[in-house]
């Protein structure tokens, strides 16, 4: 028996709220209805595609999140049908699914998605930070639509887009005596004690600066988040080195920091973006469009820090 279109948005929408009950409630239907329209697909392919856990609603299998992701394009494009010649470059409703690793995402994402979306009440969204692999692997399994992350050790299967380079800056206290220089080098920073970003990529790119210039340095501490270490900088522990900024000189402690850029010749991180390109929803490719075209303003600049 063919699976209807009615199946697929019961079934859709169950994972989505995690609950058959909480589908029925958004449905206007009875949760047997769904658990049927979920049992006839399972039977249809003959697969798991539903975990369920009486204490903790339903989830999807690895297949059943696949399945979901196919399910939501044909009824996005359904919809688009039945809408009957509206604008089709217009953003579609629907679920959207971003992986990002990239620290400072929060500067910047929230204004392209307000500008690729003209009705975010039409679109759910799931936003979620995660490490460059956890991104990488996440959207070749399904769970994301689309990711941002930096461009190195990139899996072979992953085909990207660079948005912007960004070049290593040192972050500083305020009160600083390098504040108050144009730019600085890699031997100055050294010198004092050092806040280290701590993520996979990042740690190991700023070690890998500091060996090239033959530099010993004296960390005075750790943090696995950019917001972290700005706020340990801006209490005055140590500098830092970071390649993206926010839109903001002061930290979540309220203290100034101040950014410089620094004069050794280093190598950047790039930021980059990924998604399936085989046969992409429309809602992802306005995002990509709406990514592309912020970084490619000179607005990007605002994001870096440049001699």
């Amino acid at each position: 028996m063919a699976i209807t279109l009615r199946a697929m948005r019961y079934f859709t929408t169950a994972l989505r709220h995690g609950s058959i009950a909480g589908a029925a409630a958004a449905l206007s239907v009875a949760p047997s209805a769904v658990a049927a329209a979920i049992d006839r697909i399972e039977a249809h392919f003959d697969l798991d595609l539903v975990r369920r856990q009486r204490s903790k609603g339903i989830g999807p299998t690895a297949s059943g999140r696949i399945i979901a992701q196919r399910f939501e394009r044909l009824l996005e494009d359904y919809e688009a049908i039945e809408a009957q010649g509206a604008d089709l470059k217009s953003a579609p409703g629907g679920t959207l699914r971003i992986g990002y690793y990239a620290p400072v995402a929060p500067a910047f994402l929230p204004a392209i998605l307000m500008t690729a979306l003209p009705d975010p009440s039409a679109v759910e969204l799931h936003l979620e930070e995660c490490d460059n692999d956890a991104a990488q692997a996440g959207l070749l399994d399904g769970r994301y639509d689309l990711i941002l992350f930096v461009s190195r050790d990139v899996l072979p299967s992953i085909a990207y887009d660079i948005l912007i380079k960004a070049p290593a800056y040192a972050l500083l206290p305020e009160a600083h005596p390098l504040a108050a220089k144009a730019s600085v080098t890699m031997a100055e920073i050294a010198a004092g004690p050092l806040v280290v970003l701590n993520r996979p990529v990042a740690s190991d790119y700023y070690r890998s600066v500091f060996a090239a210039g033959g530099s010993e340095i004296a960390v005075a501490a750790y943090a696995n988040s950019t917001e972290m270490v700005r706020s340990l900088v801006g209490a005055g522990l140590g500098c830092a080195v970071l390649n993206m900024r926010p839109l903001t000189a002061r930290s979540y402690g309220g203290d100034a920091v101040v950014a410089r850029p620094i004069s050794d010749p280093l190598p950047p991180l790039s930021l980059a973006i990924a998604y399936d390109a085989t046969r992409p929803r429309r809602l992802v490719e306005t995002v990509i469009r709406a990514c592309r075209a912020q970084f490619a303003d000179a607005a990007r600049d605002r994001c870096i820090v440049t001699g």
